[in-house]
């Protein structure tokens, strides 16, 4: 028997919070940034503060899908030298140190070239409990999902407000763990609103799929993770945290900040 995953804790995890009536908070942090002990301590830092899941993503020179706030903690990632193996340890010391689920959100060459049969042996041998690909095609994802599904792990697809029915219908076919809805059209960051078009995207996703529906790009405080709350089974924020660890004089000042955010976070998930 091959080292397992955590696909099955994830499930658990975003069934306990619909049967607390609320949404899952789902927290996303870059691998090396502002170091690698760093992201690991600012990781359990925001579960302290109450995140129920989180998302290590695996820093890249050209990350498509993310905003100006994000490649900048990524360049600093990279210029620190963090490789993949970085990423799998701050996935493996999250998980032991918390018990939460810890998924990677990473783009496909690193991947690809690091080798699929290593990697998701590698990631579930370390605790983690799957992968978001954001731009892996479903159409070229079979061997990934085979080896993903050998390991325990989840594959997370991404779907936008671009996507047409019958495409939506395929990748949530093909993916597991949970359905990534991209809430609006662009790349990450915070956003003063997050607006109709999420809670269509949810809307026309859960059509298609029994599978969680968890809400990201442009959340960034508890009024709009409240507001998507009341529509999606998770809300995803990220940039928001990666800006206070930006922002902050310090190592410590960051931590705090990041606790006390997901703490606010936490609470506005909470639909009563």
């Amino acid at each position: 028997m091959s080292n397992q995953g955590n696909i099955e804790l994830l499930g658990a995890t975003l069934a306990k919070a619909k049967s607390e009536d609320r949404a899952a908070l789902v927290a996303y942090l870059p691998a090396g940034f502002p170091t690698v002990d760093g992201a690991n301590e600012a990781a359990k830092a925001i579960i302290a503060g109450g995140a129920d899941v989180v998302e290590i993503g695996l820093p890249h020179s050209d990350p498509v899908l993310d905003g100006a706030v994000i490649q900048t903690a990524d360049d600093i990632a990279l210029r620190g030298g963090v490789k993949i193996a970085d990423v799998l340890r701050t996935v493996r010391e999250t998980f032991e140190a918390t018990g939460v689920p810890i998924l990677v959100m990473t783009y496909w060459n690193p991947i690809d070239r690091y080798g699929v049969e290593r990697f998701t042996a590698e990631l579930a041998a370390a605790g983690g409990a799957g992968c978001i690909l954001p731009d892996l095609p479903v159409q070229e994802s079979a061997l990934w999902r085979e080896h993903a599904a050998e390991h325990g792990l989840a594959t997370v697809f991404v779907v936008a407000p671009s996507s047409r029915d019958e495409r939506l219908a395929t990748i949530t076919a093909a993916g597991s763990g949970f359905v990534y809805a991209a809430s609006l059209m662009g790349v990450t960051g915070t956003r003063e609103s997050v607006g109709n078009e999420a809670q269509e995207l949810v809307r026309r996703t859960r059509t298609t799929t029994e599978l969680p529906v968890c809400v990201g790009l442009g959340v960034s405080n508890a009024v709009q993770a409240k507001q998507v709350a009341g529509f999606a089974d998770g809300v995803i924020v990220g940039s928001a945290f990666v800006k206070l660890l930006l922002d902050a004089p310090d190592e410590q000042a960051g931590l705090a900040a990041v606790r006390a955010l997901a703490g606010e976070l936490a609470e506005g998930v909470r639909r009563s």
